[in-house]
């Protein structure tokens, strides 16, 4: 959750030298390739030079509380390291994630009892700030405002946005660009070169093509590169690498833009009678690891609102697929899924019941409260003359009446495909 680095220390942890150090005791082979490279110095940060350029202050000691926002992977756990180094002041980090108002109120104490002892500023960086809901926002308040320490904040998301008002107008916004392939190629060389990976030009330049921009991602295939060497000590040649690169570089987030994107292509796909598309929207979900579950409830909704009575089967087929899908699970439950998928993407499509429901709900929200007939009532009142008339009791079993009060809309307008051109035509036949 929250702990202290001592800069002499984070030195020997994060020292960027020409090769691989191996007077550091505190580093461990087994310790991330990311991890084991972060630079220490601005002079080994790439790729967000702008920052430099419009905030000079930073290269400083007196630097300011901040918020360091930017897509993943573009260095800003790295920045909150380096400035801190520069700056000579203590650093306690805390991730949002793990950690509450409680255990960030120690950590606070810690700092704040470490200045008044020895007169040592510190910086108190909190990794995933928009995590942090408003109360445990407000916690940092008082402290920003006094000065008690600088405080760095980091997200992926605009600060404008997830971080309270209040925090936000007390630091200066600091953000970073999604890194360029040029920044990956260098970044990918020089950690190559400090660890003694040997890896060809191709493949450095395929690896920072592929990465999107995220560092991390870069040095997460590198690493790959350096334990596949480590095992069987043959290097490996760009063909090789191709497979790794492709698995790491697909996106896909389960509650965020992408994923919300994706679900989207599909059941647009779907209700555009277009399966090979439907498939190919399924299979970024499968292979993005979407909960199978989550897809065959979506499925289930679609055959109502998209297919509805144009064909009844498809809501058979889909509450089967779910009911499948729920007992049997991935791998499998793909097929499942592909089944209905293909068969919700190629039948007849309506809307009306959808429509319907919701023209009825509306009408529902714009009235005053809806009486019921006396003749419908569970227990019509004695004085009622009129008398409900038992549909079975006539012939085809239907009798006209009345069965909402006068002025109720046609909500359900049946259309002409598939087996719903039957029911509008019963319909008509008996209103007419």
């Amino acid at each position: 959750m929250g702990n202290k680095i001592n800069n002499n220390i984070q030195e020997d942890l994060f020292s960027n030298t020409s090769g691989p150090d191996t007077t550091r005791p505190t580093l461990r082979s087994n310790e991330p390739l990311p991890f084991r490279a972060r630079p220490v110095n601005f002079e080994g940060y790439f790729g967000q030079e702008h920052v430099f350029k419009r905030y000079p202050f930073l290269r400083t000691s007196n630097i300011p509380s901040l918020v360091i926002w930017g897509p993943p992977g573009t260095g800003k756990t790295t920045l909150a390291h380096i400035l801190a180094k520069s700056s000579g002041l203590e650093l306690y980090t805390f991730n949002a994630v793990l950690g509450g108002v409680n255990e960030l109120k120690k950590l606070i104490a810690s700092a704040t009892e470490m200045r008044q002892r020895t007169a040592q500023e510190a910086i108190i960086f909190v990794d995933e700030i928009h995590r942090f809901n408003k109360a445990q926002q407000d916690a940092l308040l008082p402290y920003v405002e006094q000065g008690s320490f600088i405080f760095i904040g980091a997200t992926t998301e605009n600060p404008r946005s997830s971080v309270n008002k209040a925090l936000l107008s007390r630091v200066q916004i600091i953000e970073l660009k999604k890194l360029s392939e040029k920044d990956l190629v260098s970044i990918v060389k020089n950690v190559s070169s400090q660890f003694d990976i040997s890896i060809d030009e191709d493949s450095i330049n395929f690896i920072s093509d592929y990465s999107n921009g995220d560092a991390r991602n870069a040095l997460n295939i590198l690493e790959l590169v350096e334990k596949q060497y480590k095992q069987t000590k043959k290097i490996l040649s760009l063909n090789e690498i191709k497979p790794l690169v492709l698995e790491n570089a697909r996106e896909y987030d389960r509650n965020k833009d992408r994923h919300y994107d994706v679900i989207s292509a599909f059941i647009k796909s779907m209700r555009g009678s277009d399966p090979n598309s439907a498939l190919l929207w399924l299979a970024v979900m499968l292979d993005g690891g979407e909960d199978p579950v989550f897809i065959a409830r979506r499925l289930v909704i679609f055959a109502s609102e998209d297919v509805g009575n144009a064909d009844p089967q498809a809501l058979m087929m889909a509450t089967a697929c779910l009911s499948a899908v729920s007992q049997i699970g991935m791998p499998e439950a793909r097929i499942n899924l592909a089944q209905a998928t293909t068969y919700l993407a190629a039948t007849v499509k309506s809307n009306a019941a959808y429509l319907g429901i919701n023209e009825a709900l509306e009408y529902v929200r714009s009235n005053q409260t809806i009486e019921v007939p006396k003749h419908l009532k569970n227990f019509p009142p004695q004085e009622f003359k009129g008398k409900y008339q038992y549909p079975h009791n006539f012939p085809h079993h239907f009798v006209k009446q009345q069965y909402s009060p006068n002025g109720t809309p046609n909500f359900y307008r049946p259309t002409e495909m598939g087996r719903e051109k039957n029911i509008k035509d019963r319909l008509d036949n008996l209103w007419s």
